[in-house]
């Protein structure tokens, strides 16, 4: 069935065309299935549901996601100095998180980070710890050498641009800030402050992540 704009002035008929392109967007962005989740975490709605009951004891402050999504492409660099993204990470769960000297609770955490990584870090999972320290940087290195952190690979994001993506997307409200992202990238949960990360709390949570 048609449209007729008879009867209509000019300016009502542009109203008219422009919500008629505003329903054809959204009624194609359905059928495709919605937004950035839709259809992109096809294997993560199983991971959300073995992780809420275990977001518990130790990391009960881990707020599950309702419906897993795709992260926003994250940039940082790599130990030596070369352009990384998450997305090089792709088909290993990581628990990303985002520290800096200046932080104490970040700075409290670290050694849990540390032996979390000694526990489960392999070919199929790896803490990947950014520090985002704006200044002096090179004083994040003699911290991890200083406190005996040695597990954790050091990378880095002078430019702190990773948490302002985060904070956008709404998971990033402070420091700490803790993201778990199973191996397609999509969000599983995320944590605001420190947890204790070698828990048996933490280690059955990201065992379960890594199982899906």
């Amino acid at each position: 069935m048609g449209i007729s704009f008879r009867g209509l002035s000019s300016r009502r008929i542009v109203i008219a065309v422009a919500l008629g392109l505003v329903a054809g967007v959204v009624g194609l962005r359905a059928f495709n299935g919605g937004g950035p989740s839709g259809g992109s975490c096809p294997a993560s709605d199983a991971a959300l549901a073995r992780l809420k009951p275990l977001a518990t004891g130790e990391v009960a402050a881990l707020q599950v996601e309702n419906r897993a999504s795709p992260l926003a492409e994250l940039a940082f660099l790599s130990p030596e100095g070369k352009p990384l993204s998450l997305s090089d990470f792709r088909g290993r769960t990581v628990l990303l998180n985002l520290w800096a000297t200046w932080c104490v609770p970040c700075r409290a955490e670290m050694p849990a980070l540390d032996a979390l990584q000694e526990k489960l870090g392999g070919e199929n999972f790896e803490v990947i710890a950014v520090n985002i320290d704006t200044r002096n940087p090179d004083n994040a290195l003699q911290w991890l050498k200083d406190n005996g952190i040695a597990r954790l690979a050091p990378y880095s994001d002078p430019k702190a641009k990773i948490f302002q993506t985060l904070r956008a997307d709404g998971k990033a409200f402070g420091m700490p800030t803790t993201v778990l992202v199973d191996r397609n990238g999509c969000a599983l949960g995320h944590l605001a402050g420190a947890a204790e990360w070698a828990s048996d709390d933490a280690v059955a949570l990201v065992r379960a992540a890594i199982g899906g």
